[in-house]
């Protein structure tokens, strides 16, 4: 599982801020940062010149902890609790939107939220702290189900050993902590190598993407963002594992006319207006003086894009090559 800022203990550090500032420089008028967490992303935008940052968080907590100082902004700073997937809702014309995804860390650094396999709290994940939880999912899913979505989020090639231990152990106690559902997949896979992740990260990921819905909130977070910004507004989002990476990638260049003609004995298709112009050609990732800063941007990709005047259209998630439930049997 991945986290977008610094050491659980030290001070908060956006990854990838000094590049995403860099990417849509000059910074002005009305933003939105969709992911707004402990506010790295908005004061970096204010600072380099917003006038206004919409700071939009599903997570009540987030809010709590910027009472500190958020008024200090005045008006160039408005707090709007929901998903990134309807701001749309509300906002509209805007210069820019910021998406900076996976879990945070004042998520992973609370052991009562549920999050990380490495401190002892109730198995929860919830990012808007409603509806049901990875405990939940973990008692009443089937086998199968639990294998396809360990293999489908997470990747994970031992999803269905996995599952079956999970299964077995459930029926004998409640899986209800952190601590409990890490060490029962830890008895599935061999001891880490030196350098090499927990063995607990792929199913604590795949997971926590189940209970929040995040491939389908992106899907629409991305679409909402089309919608939302106005001609010569930039789209900059962040992402933390391949799939989210790919599922940008495809965005950007389904809308940029970019995907390519699959067979090239194919007749030619009509080119549709293009809603973006791809302003990286390439993800951007960490420099080495952010690697050592905070190891945890090891992973992290920047994608940006920018609106142009064509209307915005709808997309299936076929086309976005949106992640599906894999069966693993």
């Amino acid at each position: 599982m991945t986290d977008r800022t610094a050491a659980p203990s030290g001070p908060h550090v956006p990854v990838l801020l000094k590049p995403l500032l860099e990417a849509v420089a000059p910074v002005t008028g009305r933003w939105l940062d969709g992911t707004f967490g402990a506010g790295g992303y908005t004061k970096g935008l204010l600072a380099a010149g917003a006038e206004q940052v919409i700071g939009v968080d599903r997570d009540p907590l987030a809010f709590e902890m910027a009472q500190d100082w958020a008024a200090e902004y005045g008006a160039r700073l408005v707090l709007q609790q929901g998903v990134f997937s309807r701001m749309d809702e509300y906002a509209s014309d805007l210069d820019g939107v910021v998406l900076d995804l996976g879990v945070s860390s004042m998520q992973l650094d609370l052991a009562e939220r549920g999050f990380s396999f490495m401190k002892d709290g109730p198995l929860d994940m919830r990012m808007s702290q409603d509806g049901p939880s990875a405990a939940d999912l973990v008692a009443e899913l089937t086998e199968v189900q639990l294998a396809d979505i360990i293999y489908s989020f997470g990747e994970e090639r031992a999803s269905r050993r996995i599952a079956k231990a999970i299964v077995r152990e459930r029926a004998l106690e409640p899986i209800t902590t952190t601590l409990r559902l890490a060490e029962i997949i830890e008895s599935c896979l061999p001891r880490p190598k030196p350098g090499q992740s927990h063995p607990a990260t792929r199913s604590f990921q795949a997971l926590r993407i189940a209970v929040n819905g995040e491939y389908e909130e992106l899907m629409g977070g991305l679409l909402a963002a089309e919608r939302a910004l106005k001609p010569g507004g930039l789209l900059a989002v962040v992402t933390f594992h391949s799939v989210e990476d790919r599922m940008v990638k495809r965005f950007f260049q389904h809308r940029a006319n970019k995907t390519g003609n699959a067979n090239r004995f194919a007749p030619a298709m009509e080119e549709q207006p293009s809603q973006f112009e791809l302003v990286t050609r390439k993800a951007v990732g960490p420099d080495k003086d952010e690697l050592a800063q905070n190891p945890r941007s090891r992973s992290a990709l920047l994608r940006v894009g920018r609106r142009t005047d064509a209307a915005p259209v709808e997309i299936t998630a076929k086309e976005l090559s949106m992640p599906q439930l894999k069966e693993t049997r």
